[in-house]
């Protein structure tokens, strides 16, 4: 089936254009100016200035990612976007209207991670209705010196010495290599190594670039089972046990099911695969990548919790599995296995059908899963009432991308939570809807060497740590204001919703 292409301006060909057109220019004007007219040296000087201004963008500074890629075609953006909001306010969409995030939700991201206020003026912009969800403040707020650091065990329910304990409630969700470019995945590990926050591999293969820096690492395994697998996609243990060694790599993570596209496996389109790419995942070029819909190990609900058994002799870390949740009836399922065989993951990840990703199809990505606010809650109950959540730790994903939405979800249960458009919008993410493309405009999603050259590591690694101290900041706010001591004690309680007190 063909792809259809949108309509849109080719950014790249523009500026192509504009930046040999430039120094071009300035030449012609200074023979003109020579051998016509004094006069056009006028023209010249101000050429000459362009071109001066242009190498900086592109090739001295390195704050931006679109001046260093486009030059000054990308400065004219920044100026179209620093009156956007006239013209949005009389022509176009309001701040609030923009999806998946919009503009007032990416802003507040980006004035975090550049360390800058991220307050705002004259109340909210968001509808209060019946509809709404909001947090419970109390009346007798904490002293924020009173709070205690946060720390969550994970495999400490099963006594294993390779129990790894998170000091952070935010971390950096599933986001592979393939998916991400190599710089985008460098930046993001630095800044997590600095930040003190642990990084999820996504389902790549070997994490080449994850392992760079240091961080420490959740490693994914996805129904494929890339970096750990036999010629079919099954699991091989000794590739699992070896990968396991690395000091970096503290816990593993089976993925069962993602929010955005549950049902299926994995999908990286053919134009992200390069030929290092290919040898991590051991795939052929020139085919889309696609996972298979399940583990072939997981036929039905007792070979999946045999598995996991497996998963956490073999590596012998810390080991959970992912899902998105769709039929209620089969988590109970599953967990009622977990107990019959005495075999429990040591923390369950929840991703919302409203989770994001590099490719999916729109029918999946649209319609097909549970909204994490509702996912949650179910998930709490059941584990509840079947008497497991004190047996494992509960993990969740899905738009998860401000304070305000994570303290949502801790007080539906969760222990600590996962984010990857959060860390893309840290990181620069504009938003442009082209990360199945390979022409992401701000070298995040692409392996087009240019595009990713404008992705400066360090500078990137820095706001990764703003943001992760940003949110860490409101997070003590926000429980001293709710009267409690940890995310770990709020409830339901907590929580205003859809009208009902």
């Amino acid at each position: 089936m063909s792809k259809q292409k949108r309509i849109a301006v080719d950014l790249e060909k523009i500026a192509h254009l504009v930046n040999i057109s430039i120094p071009v220019l300035c030449l012609v004007f200074a023979l003109l100016g020579y051998f016509v007219s004094f006069y056009f040296h006028f023209l010249t000087v101000g050429f000459v200035l362009l071109t001066g201004l242009n190498f900086f963008f592109r090739h001295v500074q390195k704050k931006h990612a679109l001046l260093s890629n486009f030059g000054l075609v990308a400065q004219l953006r920044y100026m179209l976007e620093s009156v956007g909001p006239e013209f949005r306010q009389y022509l176009y969409s309001s701040d609030t209207e923009e999806k998946p995030f919009s503009r007032t939700e990416r802003s507040e991201i980006y004035q975090k991670a550049k360390g800058i206020d991220s307050s705002s003026a004259f109340g909210s912009q968001l509808l209060f209705d019946e509809y709404e969800i909001k947090l419970r403040h109390s009346m007798f707020p904490k002293n924020k010196k009173d709070i205690p650091t946060y720390k969550l065990v994970l495999g400490e329910e099963r006594g294993i010495d390779s129990a790894y304990t998170l000091k952070k409630t935010i971390m950096i969700s599933a986001m592979s290599y393939g998916s991400l470019g190599r710089n985008a995945i460098q930046a993001l590990a630095r800044g997590a190594k600095r930040a003190g926050v642990v990084m999820n591999t996504g389902e790549g293969g070997f994490p080449k670039y994850h392992l760079m820096e240091g961080c420490d690492l959740i490693f994914q395994m996805g129904t494929a089972k890339f970096g750990v697998r036999n010629q079919e996609p099954t699991l091989n243990e000794a590739k699992l046990e070896a990968l396991a060694a690395h000091e970096t790599i503290k816990m593993i993570e089976i993925k069962l099911s993602q929010g955005a596209k549950p049902g299926k496996g994995g999908l990286l389109p053919k134009e992200k695969i390069t030929q290092e790419i290919a040898e991590l995942r051991g795939v052929p070029m020139g085919k889309d990548v696609v996972s298979p819909p399940h583990h072939e190990e997981c036929v039905d609900i007792a070979s999946t919790v045999k598995f996991i058994r497996r998963v956490q002799e073999v590596s012998q870390l810390p080991t959970g599995i992912k899902l998105c949740l769709g039929q209620d009836q089969e988590l109970r399922a599953l967990v009622r296995e977990m107990k019959s065989q005495s075999v429990f993951p040591d923390f369950l990840s929840i991703d919302g059908a409203e989770g994001g990703t590099g490719a999916a199809p729109k029918s999946f990505m649209d319609d097909v899963g549970v909204p994490l606010f509702h996912a949650l809650p179910v998930v709490t109950r059941i584990l509840i009432e079947e008497g497991v959540k004190n047996r494992m730790k509960l993990l969740c994903a899905g738009k998860l991308i401000n304070p305000g939405k994570q303290f949502m979800a801790f007080s539906m249960g969760a222990d600590a939570v996962y984010t990857a458009r959060g860390f893309m919008l840290a990181i620069g993410c504009i938003q442009a809807l082209q990360c199945n493309k390979n022409s992401c405009p701000v070298g995040i999603t692409t392996h087009v060497e240019h595009l990713q050259g404008g992705l400066d590591i360090e500078n990137k690694a820095q706001r990764v740590v703003n943001y992760v101290n940003s949110l860490e900041h409101d997070h003590i706010e926000m429980l001293a204001a709710m009267g409690e001591s940890s995310v770990r004690d709020l409830t339901f309680d907590h929580i205003y919703w859809e009208g009902k007190y």
